[in-house]
């Protein structure tokens, strides 16, 4: 790692002094980066957010005790990387699952917003594309790493998506070398066993093709006409689905589509969809409005983030789209 450059120091040496406006410039460019960071130890949003203010206010409070052994940047990883651990320590541990797949076995896993992600990358100061690598940001790997021990967890993180030493994480953690490497042993082993089959061979983040924008437009259309078997047409015949805080999940495309019928999809008495495209995770995603009887205008019900693999659509995940979720993609709040 870098040691502390000028800049950094002239404006820490104002902040040591008590100075709370130099503080915030000098933590504000890495506030971003540093809640993508705690989303992918945290699986939430919301928490990553809270992490992040908690990191700053630990920040604050230890100003004093950074020496410029490391970058500042580094100092604040590892305040965050320690705040998410004590978050973790208060909420249970999932279970590996037994007959589905991490997606489902995660209720508080939230989709991360491209819109955020593209923050961290026009960071022309110090951009950094691992932050944002898609293999290490998709939900499928959200969800997976949420099955390992909060310290394995960090390991992996801070080794295989952040490029830090083994030394480094060790003393992070405040455990030797060796504990490190045999932490991210176990670590990799458990992401090889609960990642999705074909996972390895997913192509790093490109511009949609045309023939996704065209799936895309399907998935859409076939969604607001309600049209079951134009849907089952446009799935992998062994497409997944989980509805995340629920741990409902369906294999097949005919049995996730049936499930969505039974749900009232296509039906006029339930309701009518109109679709809007997004992106989060660096996956195409689809908000979904409903405009109920009665009602004059179409209110937020969900949002679907996609995988398409080979044309097809391999992998829905389904979340509600609150107001916050509604904030972070930057959709309207009414259609």
């Amino acid at each position: 790692m870098m040691s502390l450059n000028v800049a950094e120091a002239g404006v820490l040496t104002a902040a040591r002094a008590g100075d709370e406006a130099a503080f915030s410039t000098l933590v504000d460019r890495y506030r971003r980066e540093l809640q993508v960071h705690c989303y992918r130890m945290l699986g939430s949003l919301e928490d990553a957010e809270d992490a992040v203010q908690e990191t700053f206010l630990r920040a604050w409070r230890k100003r004093e005790t950074f020496r410029g052994d490391s970058t500042f940047r580094a100092w604040l990883y590892g305040i965050a990387t320690n705040a998410c651990l004590d978050a973790l320590a208060r909420r249970p541990r999932v279970a590996p699952p037994q007959d589905g797949r991490p997606l489902a076995e995660v209720p508080w896993l939230q989709p991360y917003p491209d819109r955020l992600l593209e923050e961290v990358a026009s960071n022309e100061e110090e951009p950094d594309a691992e932050v944002v690598a898609k293999e290490t940001i998709e939900l499928a790997f959200i969800a997976t790493i949420q099955l390992l021990p909060p310290k394995q967890r960090a390991v992996l993180i801070s080794r295989d998506v952040l490029g830090w030493s083994a030394a480094e994480s060790a003393a992070l953690l405040d455990t030797s070398v060796a504990a490190v490497n045999s932490a991210l042993q176990r670590a990799r082993a458990t992401l090889r066993q609960h990642l999705p089959p074909r996972r390895l061979e997913w192509t790093a983040r490109s511009e949609p093709s045309e023939e996704e924008r065209k799936l895309l437009e399907r998935y859409m259309e076939a969604a607001e006409r309600g049209d079951a078997r134009a849907m089952v047409r446009l799935l992998r015949a062994d497409a997944y689905c989980a509805m995340p805080p629920s741990p409902s999940w369906w294999v097949g495309n005919w049995e996730i589509v049936d499930a969505w019928v039974q749900g009232g999809f296509g039906d006029d008495d339930w309701g009518t969809l109109r679709c809007v495209a997004t992106s989060a995770n660096q996956q195409p995603a689809v908000a979904v409005y409903v405009k109920r009887a009665g009602d004059t205008v179409y209110r937020p019900l969900a949002v679907d983030v996609l995988r398409i693999e080979d044309g097809e659509v391999g992998e829905i995940t389904v979340f509600p789209l609150e107001e916050k979720l509604l904030e972070a993609l930057g959709l309207p709040p009414r259609l």
